[in-house]
């Protein structure tokens, strides 16, 4: 009992002999957290608490402003490159690789990189060796995902002039070796309903189809309809039971939230992401759009459609975290909100399943980061 009463009291002396040293590690820990969110709005202390990862950003420039911003935000990013053959100003592909490679490597595990291919190419007889073989090298490189754009179904042309869909049988062997190498297929399919209406100055997407008129359908009838891509989508959905299949932007179905609760129900390998459409969840019932991300809550992840680095097109620092605050507080609040004059009570979603949104699908429906995965 003697010895035992001696051991207690030699470790009650270590114990307080080692207080200072522990109470100045706590110190110092609780300093270096206070120092990285200082500034910050509390909202978005309580958005950063998250580790919150935006599944759909553009990145063209590294800049250490914008890799201080992420570090302040504890925010990761998933780096989308897009092919386009309508700017001349655009990046080509392999400088939005090469760009995209870049800002990961720079940082520190806060992004994670998304590759894309030319599908203009698919006339040629090695289009699909070839896109393989890039993939192939992208994947090596750490890309988390492929991405397909919607020139897919709304620009793209056989020689006898019939619009090539995202189903194309050309397409099929590139599809197989994306599920094989365990990325995903971020899908930009059709537009918004607006796309094929009459010009709506309330609608959300105005503002885009007055700057990028090429993209507006409204009145283009030798064009395909937004329904006969969507089935397209569908279809390729049905056709890659094992592939993961992301809808950017609500997946195109974003004026009614039961069109993604029909097809979350029908498809068990799709989800979308929130990339520019938050505002048309403002737009539907709010009681409507809760119960839906409720019952959906495994399906849907957050992302924005920021740009950064890219003269003329990008969004400021400010214009970054001004999205994030707006978008937390519409979320996990129920503060009032406005998107384009359009005052809305916010959704106050549950902990678990704002957490789900903002991070958790991220690394479920992209398992590739590894890096975020650890966090």
């Amino acid at each position: 009992m003697k010895k035992l009463s001696g051991l207690v009291m030699i470790g009650v002396l270590i114990t307080l002999s080692s207080l200072p040293w522990l109470l100045s590690v706590s110190a110092s820990a609780s300093l270096l957290t206070q120092q990285n969110t200082q500034g910050l709005d509390d909202e978005l202390k309580h958005f950063a608490a998250l580790d919150p990862i935006d599944t759909h950003t553009h990145v063209f420039e590294n800049d250490p402003a914008f890799h201080t911003m992420l570090n302040r935000l504890h925010l990761h990013l998933v780096d989308i490159c897009v092919f386009t053959d309508q700017k001349p100003s655009f990046p080509t592909l392999q400088a939005q690789i090469d760009s995209a490679l870049a800002v990961t490597r720079a940082s520190k595990g806060h992004v994670s990189f998304c590759t894309t291919f030319d599908p203009f190419k698919f006339r040629s007889p090695n289009f699909a060796a070839d896109t393989i073989q890039q993939l192939d090298r992208d994947s090596k490189n750490g890309a988390v995902a492929v991405k397909i754009w919607k020139n897919i179904g709304m620009e793209l042309k056989t020689s006898e002039g019939k619009f090539v869909m995202p189903d194309d049988a050309v397409f099929t062997p590139i599809y197989r070796v994306i599920a094989e190498h365990n990325m995903t297929l971020i899908a930009h399919v059709a537009e918004p309903n607006s796309c094929w209406e009459p010009p709506n100055p309330a609608s959300p997407d105005y503002d885009y189809y007055k700057e990028h008129p090429e993209w507006y359908m409204y009145g283009k009838t030798d064009h395909p309809s937004k329904e006969q891509i969507l089935a397209a989508r569908d279809h390729l959905l049905a056709e890659n039971p094992k592939l993961r299949i992301i809808g950017a932007h609500l997946g195109s179905m974003e004026v009614d939230v039961d069109e993604m609760a029909n097809r979350f129900d029908r498809y068990p390998n799709f989800a979308v992401d929130t990339a520019a459409r938050v505002a048309y969840f403002a737009l539907q019932p709010r009681d409507k759009v809760r119960a839906f991300l409720l019952k959906y809550q495994d399906r849907i992840l957050y992302g924005t459609d920021l740009e950064y680095g890219r003269k003329g097109d990008s969004g400021s620092l400010q214009e970054w975290e001004s999205t994030y605050l707006r978008d937390w507080k519409f979320f996990s609040t129920n503060e009032t909100v406005e998107f384009k004059g359009r005052k809305v009570q916010g959704l106050q979603l549950p902990d678990s399943v704002l957490r789900k949104l903002y991070r958790d699908n991220a690394i479920h429906w992209f398992p590739r980061m590894t890096n975020m995965a650890q966090k």
